[in-house]
């Protein structure tokens, strides 16, 4: 590893402006001007996760080292990781091989403290409401409308339902729940906020509860908003680590992309894009969950417009979309990979619905079967579909070479993004626009209480972030071949004031994950 302070060095970052965390790591202040229309903006999706990987950070590390490496200056702006899949199903999220963000253990751990300053700061809030509540409950707060609840960054499902006893003399009590940092309003605003005024306006926006009138009460109300823009000072500073390569990467914030909006900070990209000429980003899972928030909600907020997208795709995970187990992923079969295609072909077609050039990027292994690879090459090119072999992951940057110069190419185009609704539109009609355009769901059944809610918040000009299982383009992890009409269940809808968006639960979905039976933390 070089230096990081090297390596901002020839991105022109002051050397007052380059605060260290050891040799390896640096924090940097968020540059928020708007970038100049020459700077090229790349958003890196998937096709619908498996056990089987597709490798899509993977794929955006080595992009990111193979355009540096064919003569362009480029940033990767990521997620942070939580310790949440650390811990528990998927480990880290460095990338793998030869194509990872580095150090490993330090970026995936503790890192600047990120994490930890936005679960104290909105543990803070809880801890006023029921302070205030004890001393009198000034604000008329009415603890059976307290919809704010406490957070921790580690899948804990025994956290989900908790009883909050205030005054246990005076059986004042309620019940709540933790949801996990990443999932939570004020990380979801951490990283749409576009500079620190708006920030702060977010923060303060936020409603926490409601009176015994039913009147909705704000974050402001409770007189701590400059004490939480204290605690999160340093967090808002973008962190600067390193590829393997020793190319600069910009990790921050991290929000999951199936609970909440799955997208690293728009203050990271701006300053990636203002300090590089291309920045290449990822959005969380594929392009139903991670890319639409991304395209409908981040660019809108942070007036982004992405001049290419890369789909990433595995035959391995193309095999599990045609109902293979993982554990016969090794055997060759062809009409396996031939009815995963159709999960590839959705979400070609969700890319397409937003107007913006896309090539594939299909991860290629030394097991890899070339006779299936074959046949995505084939029925990509029978479609007309720009496609690229990325085998970064054993190779490096060498190995990514005619992806970057693809990309570069598909940058030069011209693109304007098509969003899929309009803030203008009632909230069902935006949701049925999702549910409809990037999953491919027939319609959508609300539950008798999401229809109540539905009717209070129809007119909102809210933003909508749909929260629904990655393993499935229906609400069912089970349903990885998608072979007959379905609907999307809607079971719920939570107003997020401050981020400006309604969060729609879906299906079986959780704001806080539980552990595998046999979770990552065995393994370490």
């Amino acid at each position: 590893m070089k230096p990081i302070a090297n390596i901002l060095n020839k991105f022109k970052v002051k050397k007052d402006d380059i605060f260290l965390y050891g040799k390896y790591i640096a924090k940097i202040p968020a540059i928020t001007k708007t970038p100049s229309a020459s700077k090229k903006l790349i958003l890196v999706t998937a096709t619908s996760p498996t056990p089987a990987g597709e490798g899509k950070t993977t794929t955006t590390i080595g992009l990111n080292d193979a355009i540096n490496k064919i003569g362009c200056k480029c940033i990767a702006a990521l997620r942070e990781p939580s310790m949440g899949p650390v811990f528990g199903v998927k480990g880290g999220a460095n990338g793998g091989g030869k194509a990872q963000i580095v150090p490993k253990d330090e970026i995936n751990f503790h890192f600047t403290g990120d994490m930890h300053a936005i679960t104290a700061a909105n543990n803070l809030i809880s801890a006023c409401i029921d302070n205030n509540i004890y001393w009198g409950n000034s604000l008329n707060i009415d603890v059976n409308k307290i919809i704010w609840k406490r957070v921790v960054d580690v899948n804990d499902r025994s956290l989900r339902e908790i009883e909050v006893t205030i005054n246990a003399k005076k059986g004042i009590k309620y019940k709540s729940g933790f949801d996990i940092t990443v999932a939570s309003e004020l990380m979801a605003i951490f990283c749409l906020a576009v500079d620190l005024n708006d920030l702060k306006t977010r923060i303060s926006n936020i409603i926490v509860a409601f009176s015994l009138k039913n009147e909705p009460i704000y974050v402001k109300d409770l007189g701590i908003v400059n004490a939480l823009m204290k605690i999160l000072t340093d967090a808002v500073k973008p962190n600067a680590v390193q590829t393997l390569e020793g190319n600069l990467a910009l990790v921050h914030g991290g929000p999951f992309a199936n609970i909440a909006h799955g997208c690293n900070s728009i203050l990271a990209t701006k300053t990636a894009m203002n300090l590089a000429d291309y920045t290449v980003t990822e959005a969380g899972f594929a392009s139903d969950l991670g890319a639409e928030k991304f395209l409908d909600i981040v660019c809108s907020v942070g007036k982004l417009n992405p001049n290419a997208v890369v789909i990433v795709t595995s035959t391995r995970s193309l095999k599990m979309h045609g109902g293979v187990d993982k554990a016969n992923l090794k055997l060759e079969n062809h009409k396996a990979i031939e009815l995963g295609i159709e999960n590839l072909a959705a979400h070609i077609n969700n890319i397409k619905n937003f107007n913006i050039p896309f090539v594939v990027s299909i991860t290629q292994l030394d097991i890899s079967l070339k006779s299936e690879i074959d046949i995505v090459v084939k029925w990509l090119k029978d479609n007309g579909y720009e496609y690229a072999l990325n085998g970064s992951f054993e190779k490096g940057s060498s190995a990514a070479i005619d992806l970057a110069k693809k990309v570069v190419k598909l940058c030069n185009k011209k693109s304007v993004l098509k969003p899929i609704y309009s803030l203008n539109d009632k909230l069902e009609d935006k949701i049925n626009k999702i549910c409809k355009k990037c999953y491919g769901a027939s319609g959508v059944e609300f539950s008798d209480e999401a229809k109540k809610q539905l009717v209070k918040l129809n007119n909102s000009k809210a933003y909508v972030c749909m929260a629904k299982t990655p393993a499935s383009l229906t609400d069912d992890d089970k349903v990885l071949v998608v072979d007959k009409a379905f609907k999307i269940h809607v079971k719920e809808l939570i107003i997020a004031n401050g981020a400006n968006f309604v969060i729609v639960l879906t299906g079986n979905i959780f704001r806080m994950p539980g552990l595998p039976k046999i979770p990552e933390a065995n393994n370490m």
